[in-house]
């Protein structure tokens, strides 16, 4: 995940990063397995010059590979609180 962000910093996408779908432009998430695990992580590369790690979360839904509705929620809520506070 860290090769991806460094990737964003520099202002192109890595293979790894995808865009999220509903949430706005410029916002990517990474997938990670990990033992059996999946993780994800939501980042936002249009908010001032900075790359901004929104969201990390370990995937433990039942519903295939969809996000469940309260990551969705807390990404949403904690993208609108970052947009608030940039100028």
């Amino acid at each position: 995940m860290t090769t991806a962000l460094r990737i964003a910093a520099r202002g192109e996408k890595a293979d790894k990063a995808k865009p999220t779908k509903g949430l706005g432009t410029g916002v990517f998430e990474i997938a990670l397995a990990s033992r059996g695990k999946a993780y994800r992580l939501v980042y936002a590369v249009h908010l001032g010059e900075d790359v901004w790690v929104i969201h990390a979360f370990q995937k433990k839904s039942i519903q295939g590979i969809k996000t469940p509705k309260r990551e969705i929620d807390l990404i949403r809520a904690r993208l609108k609180r970052l947009q608030e506070m940039l100028p």
